[in-house]
């Protein structure tokens, strides 16, 4: 028998999974940028006079803040989600993904310290939880594993519109409908 023709599988390669930091930066990414779009399409939503007046009924802290800081600061979470993403999957300016990594974690650091100056203590763990992870995209994306950019292919591209859809379809269309029909 011929040793070159062998299929059979040598005895110590085994169907084993590794967990690499590539791999937890993307979890990370996906995760944390659909949270993120989401949760600032909720807050681009109150720009509506009659949402942003029934919001401090669900969200205490909506009261102390204007709308218009509200609805900023829904944006920059959405294009910050947006942007924990498809700069790195399109690998179009792949350095906008540290960018805003480190931007969200900015948030985080100033939702924290607004919290507990209004004495809001049992917020702030959420900002951590959300902040920390998103700090670890920034440090990661930047210096331990870059996306290399590249010249935008058509499946990168068809996977960024896909993605954009998901991010429509799953965050965008049940935020808007839960906060429009509420009873």
């Amino acid at each position: 028998m011929n040793p070159h023709l062998s299929t059979a599988l040598p005895t110590t390669a085994k169907a084993t999974k590794r967990v690499t930091l590539n791999g937890v930066l993307w979890a990370l990414q996906a995760v944390f940028g659909f949270f993120f779009a989401g949760s600032g399409f909720g807050k681009v939503l109150m720009y509506d006079d009659s949402l942003y007046a029934a919001a401090p009924d669900a969200v205490a802290w909506y009261a102390a803040v204007p709308q218009p800081l509200i609805v900023f600061i829904g944006i920059c979470e959405v294009l910050g989600g947006i942007g924990l993403i498809l700069p790195a999957m399109a690998k179009v300016k792949p350095a906008l993904t540290p960018l805003a990594a480190a931007g969200l974690t900015l948030t985080m650091i100033l939702a924290a310290g607004f919290h507990i100056v209004r004495g809001e203590y049992a917020l702030v763990p959420a900002n951590v939880l959300l902040g920390g992870p998103t700090a670890i995209i920034a440090v990661g994306r930047w210096k331990r594993r870059p996306v290399s950019p590249a010249n935008l292919t058509g499946a990168r591209a068809l996977w960024s519109l896909v993605v954009v859809g998901a991010v429509v379809l799953l965050t965008f269309v049940p935020t808007w409908y839960t906060m429009t029909n509420a009873s």
